[in-house]
């Protein structure tokens, strides 16, 4: 894993001579705050070294270089999903070369469903803490201490200055901020009733399908991370057609202004 980590930034440092400290991970239907940004550079995934290629709906599958209001940072136009048959290293693999790049900063962000009684559709929530379904774990094997150490400590794993920045900036900016947990499973298939209902009773606000092993992976490398869910199915309320993924796109699109705004200070804030 060394080599391909060392050999895909080397790839991307031929390319491009861009640097950032902070790097943005874009979910399903979130890919709009990509047009803000100022690119320098844009790689598609399929011509980097190692990278997988998304094959998802609503993940268009590029690397962007460029500046947002200012200020230089790099964003994963969609990301990639252990249930697209990758395993957890390649899930979590550019978050690695992220870290050789000089990134410092991750912002992550994930459509997700609600299993707070309290959220509604169209809500957005900043993530404070996880809880890992996915039955695995993206460190699982030979620990490379050149990466981080054997077992790192996940009581901080979203970085409580970046939540700080963010809780202030949404009572400032009147946007609606819930905090919670989010729970991280397989997936491909939506949650049944039953599962939704046992989510909530085990302490989890959101669910979804990614997020947790690029949090994970982050951390172990000693990077600060930011997350945060738009809410875009009630899991407690289906709806008599069930979930869709086709409206899970088209609610975060109509909720991304308000992540694209605490996304965008946060940038300002830690350059």
């Amino acid at each position: 894993m060394l080599q391909k980590i060392e050999a895909t930034t080397k790839f991307i440092q031929q390319r491009t001579k861009f640097s950032a400290k902070t790097a943005v991970i874009l979910g399903s239907g979130l890919g709009r705050f990509a047009d803000q940004i100022d690119a320098e550079h844009v790689l598609p995934y399929h011509e980097i070294p190692n990278f997988p290629v998304s094959t998802v709906e609503g993940h268009s599958g590029e690397l962007i270089f460029g500046t947002f209001r200012g200020k230089p940072i790099i964003a994963m136009k969609g990301r990639f999903h252990f249930y697209e048959g990758y395993p957890m290293e390649q899930v979590t693999f550019p978050i690695r070369v992220f870290k050789q790049l000089g990134v410092q900063n991750l912002l992550v962000s994930n459509a997700a469903g609600g299993i707070n009684l309290n959220f509604r559709v169209g809500d957005v929530m900043m993530i404070t803490d996880h809880i890992n379904l996915f039955g695995t774990n993206p460190l699982i094997g030979k620990n490379h201490q050149e990466l981080g150490p054997r077992f790192p400590d996940m009581s901080k794993a979203y970085h409580p200055e970046l939540c700080a920045i963010a809780r202030d900036y949404a009572k400032i900016a009147n946007i609606l901020l819930h905090e919670g947990t989010y729970v991280g499973l397989t997936g491909p298939s939506f949650e049944t009733p039953a599962e939704y209902r046992f989510l909530n009773i085990i302490g989890g606000d959101t669910v979804g399908m990614s997020t947790v092993p690029e949090v994970i992976v982050a951390n172990h490398m000693g990077m600060r991370v930011f997350g945060m869910s738009v809410v875009t199915n009630n899991g407690l309320a289906i709806p008599e057609g069930g979930n869709q993924h086709a409206e899970v796109l088209d609610v975060a699109a109509v909720a991304a202004p308000k992540l694209e705004a605490i996304f965008g200070k946060l940038i300002e804030s830690i350059g």
